[in-house]
């Protein structure tokens, strides 16, 4: 796993869901990893991290199309979203964010994208990328919010994606289910 996320360069963020201790004692985290398969996990040494933990959860409702966003378990905000449609359908699962991009002026998506882990189930890649799902802006790229016409990511008003990525940070966890 690179120490840096590849578009921003931020410090590579992992979710922790368990640990273990080797021979001599050593400790070992399993977390959650990007990329394909979805749900991946992996297993590294503790000794090499640094504990960051937060308070922000992000649950995306596909059949209600809407992005629900939790601080210590409380609903601090709810938007209406875009999400794939049925041939490019967005993954269900549990993910997290990688990094969060500020996008060019006028660049399709903008203003900001939250990268997450999940990677398109129908989409190898897509304009030159992964196949990663984001959680994105509509800047050049429309879509009425409420329905299902992206290619799987999830897309939010200016406003929306102005809030979240002045809030939300890598390593937040991201549910997706439904539909």
């Amino acid at each position: 796993m690179p120490a840096h996320r590849p578009i921003t360069g931020e410090q590579t963020t992992l979710p922790v869901i368990g640990h273990s201790s080797g021979p001599g004692g050593v400790r070992w985290l399993q977390v959650m990893l990007p990329g394909r398969p979805d749900g991946s996990t992996g297993w590294i040494v503790q000794s090499a991290t640094r504990k960051l933990t937060t308070g922000w959860r992000i649950l995306v409702d596909l059949t209600a199309r809407r992005v629900r966003v939790y601080r210590d378990g409380r609903t601090v905000r709810t938007f209406q979203a875009v999400v794939g449609k049925p041939s490019t359908p967005t993954p269900t699962g549990q993910f997290f964010v990688e990094e969060t991009v500020q996008m060019e002026p006028g660049q399709a998506g903008g203003p900001f994208a939250l990268a997450l882990s999940a990677r398109s189930n129908v989409l190898q890649e897509f304009e030159g990328g992964p196949g990663q799902i984001a959680i994105h802006g509509r800047n050049n790229l429309g879509g009425t919010l409420g329905a299902a016409e992206s290619h799987g990511c999830i897309r939010l008003a200016t406003a929306s994606i102005d809030w979240l990525s002045a809030r939300i940070g890598p390593g937040t966890p991201v549910k997706i289910y439904g539909a």
